[in-house]
């Protein structure tokens, strides 16, 4: 076979994130694809748009494999640079807009990004971030969910459209990568997990077929998108399927049941905070909730009394609990509708394309209700850490992802997570490394030593904690650490706790004992059992 045969036949079998639009718009080209505020898309009229966008960042100077960041809330602009980014095979790097600048700055800087994209509320933050020094060669305004005025001199969504609304001409094959999603761990600064089309494009099966998701579907996006949960597990797939997707930027309780009674939503994700937060608030009871039909939630650990209430009070909701991380595209376990009661707290059994197991240290498989590392082989995975081969081949040892989570498997093959070992907080559906906040405290000249863990709470399921050594002959309050990480970091990461004492447990290689603080003050219970108990009342 030819060198020419051979490539005609490799562009006509290519398979992208960027192709699975233009699919769906030719099998439903009438039908609603997104509804952000005033904006209204049908397939075709996104598919032209993201046509258009493509050609307008070709124009602007982004290549095939250029990073272009995001900082910005949900919208119809964010949901069309995605796939505009994808169709022309640049890389996409979505930043949490709840860090800093000089957060946002080390990302931008490690990641290589040429181009940034700011919502409405971030122009700013992104300018300060990419002053620092990054390799940002130009600034787009994108438009929110609701109407906004760009500031002068800055490049808009609307003026970076291209006239002509033609496929642009790109080939991208599947092993590309397609996104760089940063990641923290017990490190101090974030690492960036390099995930391919493929990789995410398996995990959209996954969650199609073990997610129960249909074309009929109306979704409700609400979890920033900057999350690879609401990006790639919910409307990576709504999009694959032809479903239709409601993109809103406000994340809170009332605004969510407000629009799922007004857009007959049926589909619909959120960690348990937001869950527990529509259950207690006054409008619950007098909103029409009655479309919706499939839940979902991950992030953290749901409470049972919380689940046995969602499910009395919705009862015919069907719900599913997502398991997963970052570097796994994030899907890799599910614990289906029927096993919520029965198998309550578990994480359920791996997806459709993960293969996990958990092992000891030495790669054995743990015996039933033993603690052991969750370890996963799956095509979601990511192809590694940008520019951290060290990182790389410590993730992948023995030849299985090292999720760094422990658990346990019942007889029946059902895995629990029981630990982090990456002591990793979950807050409000946030990871935040204990570390970081562990050096950021260390800061403190009147600091002997400290301790960050995360801490049962009925808001945050966990609440970031300080557990703090003060050193001999000085003195130090509460408000003043918390105060100092304020200062200096995202506001979710910052202590909602700070507990004094005289000394840390450590074992007798001097390792401090983490789990041993946790227990110790959810009153010798497990996490998950003081968890259920603050909500149980």
């Amino acid at each position: 076979m030819s060198d020419d045969i051979a490539a005609t036949i490799q562009r006509a079998r290519e398979h992208s994130i960027g192709d699975l639009l233009r699919r769906s718009a030719r099998r439903y080209p009438g039908k609603t694809a997104l509804i952000c505020g005033e904006v209204s898309w049908t397939f075709a009229e996104m598919d032209a748009i993201c046509n258009r966008l493509a050609r307008g960042l070709l124009e602007l100077g982004v290549a095939k494999g250029d990073r272009v960041a995001v900082l910005s809330r949900n919208s119809h602009a964010f949901a069309a640079l995605r796939f505009a980014v994808a169709r022309i095979g640049a890389i996409l790097v979505p930043i949490n807009f709840m860090l800093n600048p000089d957060e946002i700055n080390f990302i931008l800087a490690n990641s290589g990004a040429k181009l940034l994209a700011a919502g409405p509320d971030f122009v700013e933050t992104a300018r300060a971030a990419a002053a620092k020094g990054s390799a940002v060669e130009g600034l787009v305004w994108l438009p929110g969910e609701d109407p906004a005025t760009a500031p002068d001199g800055i490049k808009t969504f609307d003026g970076l459209l291209h006239a002509v609304a033609s496929a642009p001409d790109a080939s991208v094959d599947s092993r590309d990568p397609a996104q760089i999603i940063y990641t923290s761990g017990t490190e101090s600064l974030p690492k960036g997990a390099i995930l391919t089309h493929e990789a995410v494009m398996w995990q959209y099966v996954s969650c199609i077929i073990d997610g129960g998701m249909a074309t009929d579907d109306n979704v409700l996006h609400a979890l920033p998108l900057y999350h690879c949960a609401q990006l790639d597990v919910f409307l990576g797939p709504a999009i694959y399927l032809g479903a239709t997707s409601l993109i809103t930027g406000k994340p809170v309780a009332d605004n969510i049941m407000a629009l799922i009674a007004a857009h007959k939503i049926n589909s619909f994700f959120a960690p348990p905070t937001i869950w527990i937060a529509m259950l207690r608030s006054p409008a619950f009871d007098r909103t029409d909730l009655s479309s919706l039909r499939k839940g979902y939630y991950g992030a953290s650990i749901m409470p049972v009394e919380v689940l046995l209430e969602l499910q009395r009070r919705l009862p015919d909701v069907k719900f599913w609990n997502f398991y997963g991380q970052t570097e796994i595209a994030p899907l890799a376990t599910v614990l289906n509708p029927g096993d919520q009661l029965p198998k309550a707290g578990s994480a359920g059994k791996p997806a459709i394309n993960v293969e996990t197991r958990v092992v000891n240290p030495d790669m054995t498989d743990v015996r039933v209700g033993e603690v052991g590392e969750i370890v996963h082989r799956s095509p979601h995975l990511l192809s590694g850490y940008y520019n951290d081969p060290v990182k790389t081949a410590a993730a992948f040892s023995g030849g299985w992802f090292h999720s760094g989570d422990l658990a346990t498997v019942d007889a029946e093959g059902y895995i629990t997570v029981v630990d982090r070992v990456k002591d990793m907080i979950k807050s409000g559906g946030e990871n935040v490394a204990s570390r970081e906040v562990e050096e950021m405290i260390y800061r403190l000249p009147d600091v002997s030593e400290v301790a960050v863990v995360g801490l049962p709470d009925p808001r945050w399921i966990e609440a970031v904690t300080a557990i703090v050594v003060v050193k001999a002959g000085q003195s130090l309050d509460a408000d003043a650490v918390i105060k100092h990480c304020a200062a200096s970091m995202a506001h979710f990461k910052v202590p909602k706790q700070v507990i004094f004492v005289d000394a840390l447990p450590k074992n007798p290689s001097g390792k401090l004992l983490k789990r041993e603080l946790r227990q110790r003050y959810v009153g010798g219970a497990t996490l998950d059992q003081a968890v259920q108990k603050s909500f149980a009342g």
